[in-house]
This record gives C-alpha cells, structure tokens and sequence, in this order.
C-alpha cells in the first residue's frame, strides 16, 4: 500500500459536484493512500445541498475535521501529508491562502504545504477572472501551487453531469500522482471520430 497521505479541502463557491466526483474516485483508489483528510467550509456544505440536494459528503470513509481544528496532523508538515487539494476553491478562499492569511485550518494547512514544498492543487470554478483573481493565481503558482480550473473537456464524449466533472477530477487525480485505469487518454483511448 502507498504511503500517501492527501488532504481534500472543499470549499464555498459552486461546483459541489466536482468534489462529489473526486470523494468517490479516491474512495475507489483506497489502495493507493493511507490517509485522506476532509475539511468542508460552511459554505460548502450549503453549497452541496443546495446543488446535489443531499448531504453525502458525510458519508465517506476519511478523516473529517472542523476548519478550526489545528490539532488535525495537517496543520504542521512534520506530519508529512505529501498533497492538498481544494476543490471547489472560492476566489475568496485563493485569496486568502495567497496572502498567506492562515485564520483556519484548510488556510493554514495550504501554507503549510506550500513552505514544506509539497504539491497544492487548487481547483477554482469562477468565470470570468477579475485582475485580482489572476494575480492571485499567479501568486500561488509561483509559489509552487498548481492551478487546476474546474474546466472539462469534451473530446471523450462523456455525456453526464458526473463523467463531464470527472474530466476535470481525473486531471486533478493525475496531477496528484495517481494511477488511473479508467480515464480517457487523448492518442491512447478508442474515441469517436468525428469526420464519421
């Protein structure tokens, strides 16, 4: 079994389903991580009714901790969670973990990802960007954070709501190094040609 450990921080803005998606892909990946971390915002248990018209974030078999609870192993890096992904990412929330403002825990656990040099994904569902949601961005990513926009593809011919945010999550799953089986390869996967 893989020694990784991740934490998935899901926040405020819209998307909920995104981060529905990626709980169940992990689950079905529980071979390849010993821990998951789960933090959800106010805001995004709100936001996860209000769209999926369910509360299942509760229901899956991780660890869940309260966004102010700073005695969660993710809060200092000699805990050594390799990997962080917020997923919804409110602009509002980037902000703040681009200025550094640690006043609760998935802040405080994103610094501490970015200062131990570890991978940070954040997955923002905004449109369009303002100025200062790409100077935060850029902020991040020059900080070592990837930027991961909660853009699907198409060419797959994924038809539901579920397989179009899946190919978004399995490019947040990819860069998070895990091993996919089941995912569209564009040059690798048999597609529909479209000249037929």
């Amino acid at each position: 079994m893989s020694e990784k450990k991740i934490v998935v921080a899901i926040g405020g803005s819209s998307g909920s389903l995104y981060a529905k998606v990626l709980l169940d892909k992990l689950r079905e990946l529980e071979d390849q991580w010993t821990k998951v971390g789960i933090v959800i915002t106010e805001n995004g248990k709100f936001n996860w009714q209000f769209e999926l018209r369910e509360d299942g974030w509760k229901s899956y078999p991780f660890d869940y901790y309260g966004q102010r609870d700073f005695s969660a192993p993710f809060a200092s890096g000699s805990a050594r969670y390799g990997t962080m992904i917020v997923c919804p990412c409110s602009m509002g929330l980037l902000a703040r973990i681009a200025s550094g403002i640690s006043n609760d825990l998935i802040t405080r656990a994103a610094d501490v990802v970015l200062k131990e040099r570890r991978r940070l994904i954040l997955v923002p569902r905004e449109a369009p960007y303002s100025l200062i949601h790409l100077r935060n961005m850029t902020a991040l990513t020059e900080s070592g954070a990837v930027i991961c926009p909660a853009v699907p593809s198409f060419y797959s011919g994924a038809s539901t709501a579920e397989e179009i945010a899946g190919t978004v999550v399995d490019r947040v799953l990819d860069l998070a190094g895990f091993e996919l089986k089941d995912t569209y390869r564009w040059g690798e996967t048999e597609s529909i040609d479209p000249m037929e």
